[in-house]
């Protein structure tokens, strides 16, 4: 020890290490206040980033961006509303469970997703799609198969779906990483089937939830909300919601309900109908509503927006338009990630841009084979490998100005956006 330190007076010395302690006791309390007197004026709440951003950043061929995210290593790290948690953290966890939201928050996401569907008696939970329960989910290794609307077994490929169940048989049942293996020839073999460069070292335990449980949950935890209306089969809707109408009003009922304020709900959905409904009907709501665009260029049934329909969704009192990461960037003459014309207009009309999803894709081989989400460099001339996902994370935050990028593991945002100063 220091001899500067063995001789500080011992009761000053025990007088900072108590107020130190005490402090450090409020936060590990859960103080469910914590977030709410911080949250929207620079919170401070830390945040556990692990290992892979300084991995990626190491990576990173020299340049100004690596030297600026290495300046930041020291932290501090702490949740940023820019950093959002799509499904929680499904590079890893198994999606849309408790413990997939609570990784989310843990490594710094300010917002967290939970996409909304629907059980049989008309309970709404989270999971992204009405029926992908044989997907994410054990069900067909459970009693529970034979209720599917088309049961598992071997040859056969099945549909299992939320709206089959009601809640409490729903909550019976244990998330699991979206995968299957359609060759398998025992149910426990079809529950296989991750992408190597996922994990199911946390398939042990994957609670499922309830819009109302994640509200409370992420409340708990400090972070916003971004529930997401997921389509459904339209004659279930019409008999447990009365229609699509119904159906939305429903998932704003219940964060009115639970008594959540209305600029901490960012209502997304792909249904523009949605959208506009909130606006019209829930104008408090509205205000943050995304529409969620599906443009994919590889697929002539999901062109991008024409300029005349940009200029539309701007009259009609849309302020949010979130397209995938694929579609805001390019890359130029001298293998340089830039905006795309697409991104250039929709920021002529002036709408704030989320978009999605990060850390969703394979980029071990950089932007070669890497799919969807980076198409915009199918042979890799810009992305030649998984770090220089941060080149093109800079040129979304600083050339495209996008507000928020939904990722399925936060942290690597998370330390982009601290360290870029960005709330």
């Amino acid at each position: 020890m220091p001899l500067r330190l063995q001789l500080a007076a011992p009761a000053a010395l025990l007088a900072a290490l108590c107020s130190f302690a005490a402090l450090a006791g409020d936060y590990d309390r859960g103080d469910d206040n914590y977030s709410d007197r911080h949250d929207d004026k620079g919170s401070r709440s830390t945040a556990q980033l692990g290992d892979r951003p300084f991995f990626l950043i190491d990576g990173l061929d020299d340049s100004r961006l690596k030297d600026k995210l290495q300046s930041c290593k020291a932290g501090p790290f702490y949740k940023s509303n820019f950093s959002i948690a799509h499904r929680g953290a499904p590079l890893q966890f198994p999606e849309h469970t408790k413990e997939s939201y609570e990784a989310g928050a843990r490594q710094g996401a300010g917002v967290v997703e939970c996409d909304v569907t629907f059980t049989k008696d008309g309970e709404l939970v989270c999971r992204h799609d009405e029926c992908d329960l044989h997907t994410t989910t054990n069900i067909v290794d459970t009693e529970l198969n034979a209720s599917c609307t088309t049961p598992w077994a071997p040859g056969v490929t099945p549909k299992c779906c939320a709206s089959d169940l009601t809640l409490a048989q729903f909550k019976t049942l244990k998330g699991k990483m979206d995968a299957s293996n359609p060759s398998a020839t025992t149910s426990k073999g079809y529950l296989g089937g991750t992408a190597s460069f996922r994990t199911d070292l946390y398939n042990s335990r994957g609670t499922l939830l309830t819009l109302k449980e994640s509200i409370a949950l992420n409340k708990k935890l400090g972070v916003k909300h971004t529930p997401e209306l997921k389509a459904g089969n339209p004659a279930r809707l019409q008999t447990v919601f009365g229609g699509q109408e119904g159906y939305a009003q429903k998932m704003i009922d219940t964060f009115k309900a639970a008594g959540v304020n209305p600029k901490d709900v960012y209502p997304q959905s792909f249904n523009v109908a949605d959208v506009l409904y909130w606006i019209k009907n829930e104008p408090r709501f509205g205000q943050q509503a995304v529409y969620l665009d599906d443009v994919d260029p590889s697929s002539p049934s999901f062109p991008r927006l024409t300029v005349e329909e940009l200029k539309q969704l701007k009259k009609q009192g849309v302020k949010i338009i979130a397209p995938p990461i694929g579609v805001l960037l390019a890359v130029n003459s001298n293998d340089e990630i830039v905006p795309s014309q697409y991104a250039l207009d929709i920021k002529s009309f002036g709408f704030d841009i989320i978009t999605w999803s990060f850390e969703r894709a394979d980029l071990r081989n950089g932007g070669v084979g890497a799919g969807f989400y980076y198409a915009f460099d199918p042979t890799g001339r810009a992305l030649k490998k998984d770090s220089d996902m941060y080149k093109a994370l800079d040129v979304l935050a600083k050339k495209v100005g996008v507000i928020g990028i939904f990722s399925d593991w936060p942290a690597t945002v998370t330390y982009y956006a601290n360290c870029m100063g960005l709330k």
